[in-house]
């Protein structure tokens, strides 16, 4: 399960799997009934710790199969970020990936008041990365690692038992990180709930929408965390 994983983890991932119930655990382990599976949800965590400088908390995986590859907010069934309405159409259906590039268009200065599918179009992309595995790459650069609050989908009905039930994984997990100088991302309400956590105290938290909200296009927190990073950009 966590052979995939930087051997620098695997302490960390076998003590903070072992504080989920005993019961998920073997649901876990018997492999079925959700996604992605289990030789991928813990992707996230091939990002060495010692290049880890952030950890990124989104919700839960994509509510698609093909779509939840183990890495927080990226959709691995797009393949190129752009197309013939500005985004690609599959960017364009996945709302918090298609709200999350016309932020970093911002912070680029190509997007002011003007967020429209015309605007976008309007962009010259040749400057700019368009592959999905690469704006994950360039996440990974900035030692962002992209995490949920939990790791595998079932039902969107059961998106916040799974949440509430991996909080267990989280807490444990920021208690074995407790000594090193990793920042949290906050995406939206699931992952605010870190800052009740004993857990999560001293470490520097940068909360925010959730990218799903078109608020997330010009909220000032995510410019002043991302621009730098130049997330677009090869």
């Amino acid at each position: 399960m966590i052979e995939k994983t930087h051997p620098s983890w695997h302490k960390i991932l076998e003590k903070s799997f072992a504080s989920l119930p005993e019961e998920y655990q073997e649901f876990i382990l018997s492999d079925k009934g959700y996604f992605p599976d289990i030789n991928n949800l813990f992707n996230a965590f091939t990002l060495p710790l010692e290049q880890t400088k952030y950890i990124l908390f989104g919700q839960d995986p994509y509510p698609r199969e093909e779509s939840a590859i183990g890495y927080a907010f990226i959709d691995g069934k797009v393949k190129n970020l752009y197309g013939a309405n500005g985004l690609s159409t599959e960017v364009n259906r996945a709302t918090s990936l298609r709200n999350f590039m016309k932020m970093a268009f911002v912070c680029e200065g190509e997007l002011r008041d003007d967020f429209t599918k015309e605007a976008v179009i309007m962009i010259d992309k040749s400057p700019y990365i368009d592959s999905i595995m690469t704006l994950k790459d360039n996440f990974e650069k900035n030692g962002v690692m992209l995490l949920n609050m939990a790791l595998i989908f079932t039902t969107k009905e059961e998106s916040k038992k799974h949440v509430k039930i991996w909080n267990a994984f989280v807490k444990t997990l920021l208690s074995e990180l407790k000594n090193e100088k990793i920042e949290l991302i906050l995406f939206g309400k699931m992952a605010e709930v870190l800052e009740k956590f004993d857990e999560a105290e001293g470490f520097k938290k940068h909360t925010m929408p959730h990218p799903y909200n078109i608020s997330f296009i010009t909220d000032e927190r995510a410019h002043r965390l991302f621009k730098s990073m130049r997330l677009l950009r090869p």
